[in-house]
């Protein structure tokens, strides 16, 4: 199962818990991994709510007509710019009006309240509230009183976040926040075992309940027959590719590139072939033989599909989170402190290329031997000096652990740990240091160690996100 694993043996005996509990829960799910069942649709629908009556424009506490059609206006800049988006837009001025607007979104379409006057917001809150539906409140200045309900609701265990702000783009960021939850439930993730990460997210019946999404584990044997159909014509393009992009090829030799190109190759047929927007595989130690799949990762992570390393479903969990929200892939790693520097490091041997996106520029790389193995090839990938980050990871399924900071150094050519490297600069390294795991996370060696990184400050974007996932939000810095 775990060929050529030399370091951690696959994180040792603390691993083999993890993967007896998985093989037990995933049996079932076998046969399942070759008819996709929550297939993702072109739009996913939200209400955009106008919460009670307009007020003239030169007087009152409240929003007046032509505002409201600015905001209209807007919402459909919105449409079209996410463009998996489509908003349900309609004025609701007592709970009935607000209960069919919500039937006629369809089941489980989240609510982006607008209020318009005082009390607005209150006369049609009944149905969201009792629904436990999904809800961000949006309040413009002196648009009426009912800023105040919403953080209580919130104290009670409602899903509900708010936005209040003069500025329009508001609606937009509500937008990416309250997407995120239909788009877990029509995702799909698939997983080569053992799993690992905490008890919770190595549950497919649990990842089911919490967000919708199906969990499909693909049989080894299956992905070898795919590797072996691959096109050595395919292959060689893009083994070229890779090498004519590298700043420069260090360990590698040609063949081992070869042999990278197409295992990528092969995942990217996968990915297709089962309409998957997510992949885990523990395995990927004992795949150096056939190719290893760190070339593959990339190029998933760069074209939008969350790929993690080591089966690490908390990992994969996050980036998703991420990548639907705000569509930016996530950098996973290990993490190790310098005091001396105010620093946290994070290193893995692969990662996006593409952190602000797929349209966005591509980062310079090496080509390099994986560290701790000195065989295979893998990209040690120089991200920008000087970006803020946001460093998270979604524990147990339920808790958030959340820390920015700014990169402030990354190696010319790696020396030791993983390959790709940042050094962050930290507020206080030595709280975090004790802090870390926040008190909610416990496990074996990988599960503690690992993080996502992305690209800017997230850290106000992630707290709307766990409020209306209902998803604890703890700072680890």
């Amino acid at each position: 199962m775990c060929e050529n694993c030399n370091r951690r043996e696959f994180l040792g005996a603390a691993a083999m818990s993890g993967v007896l509990l998985a093989a037990s829960q995933v049996r079932a799910q076998d046969a399942a991994a070759a008819a996709p069942a929550n297939a993702m649709p072109e739009k996913v629908r939200i209400v955009a709510m106008f919460a009670g009556t307009p007020v003239p424009c030169d007087r009152s506490w409240g929003v007046c007509e032509s505002e409201i059609e600015a905001m209209t206006k807007r919402l459909a800049e919105v449409e079209k710019k996410l463009g998996n988006v489509e908003f349900v837009v309609g004025r609701a001025a007592n709970a009935e009006q607000a209960a069919a607007l919500m039937k006629q979104a369809g089941e489980g379409a989240p609510v982006l309240a607008i209020n318009t006057c005082i009390g607005g917001l209150l006369g049609v809150s009944t149905p969201m509230l009792d629904a436990n539906c999904p809800m961000a409140v949006y309040s413009a200045p002196a648009s009426g009183h009912d800023w105040m309900y919403p953080y209580r609701w919130k104290k009670d265990g409602k899903p509900v976040t708010m936005f209040t702000s003069s500025d329009y783009a508001e609606l937009e960021h509500a937008a990416r926040v309250l997407r995120v939850i239909p788009l877990m439930r029509h995702s799909r993730i698939l997983v080569f075992t053992p799993f690992q990460g905490t008890t919770a997210a190595c549950a497919p019946e649990q990842i089911k309940a919490k967000f919708g999404s199906d969990v499909a584990v693909i049989a080894q044997a299956r992905f070898d027959e795919m590797m072996a159909a691959v096109d050595p014509a395919k292959a060689k393009k893009d083994a070229d590719e890779w090498i004519r992009g590298a700043k420069k090829v260090v360990e590698p030799k040609e063949d081992d590139v070869l042999k990278a190109a197409r295992a990528s190759i092969a995942l990217d047929r996968l990915m297709a072939e089962e309409k998957a927007q997510a992949l885990a595989v523990g395995t990927c130690m004992g795949w150096l033989k056939r190719g290893f799949p760190c070339l593959g990762f990339t190029r998933l992570r760069d074209r939008g599909i969350p790929a993690a390393c080591e089966g690490d479903m908390d990992s994969v969990l996050t980036m998703m989170l991420f990548q639907h929200m705000l569509g930016i892939p996530g950098f996973q790693g290990n993490a190790t402190f310098d005091m001396a520097k105010n620093a946290l490091w994070t290193a893995h041997c692969l990662g996006p290329l593409k952190m602000d996106g797929p349209d966005g520029p591509s980062a310079p790389y090496l080509l390099r031997s994986h560290s701790e193995i000195g065989d295979g090839v893998v990209p040690e990938i120089q991200y920008e000096i000087g970006r803020k980050i946001t460093r998270t990871k979604l524990v147990n399924l339920d808790s958030l652990l959340i820390s920015t900071g700014t990169i402030k150094e990354v190696p010319e050519q790696s020396i030791r740990a993983c390959r790709t490297q940042i050094v962050t600069e930290v507020a206080d390294p030595a709280k975090m240091v004790r802090n870390w795991g926040g008190g909610v996370l416990e496990g074996g060696m990988m599960t503690l160690l690992h993080r996502v990184v992305f690209y800017g400050d997230h850290k106000q974007t992630a707290q709307h996100l766990a409020d209306v996932m209902n998803i604890n939000f703890i700072e680890e810095g």
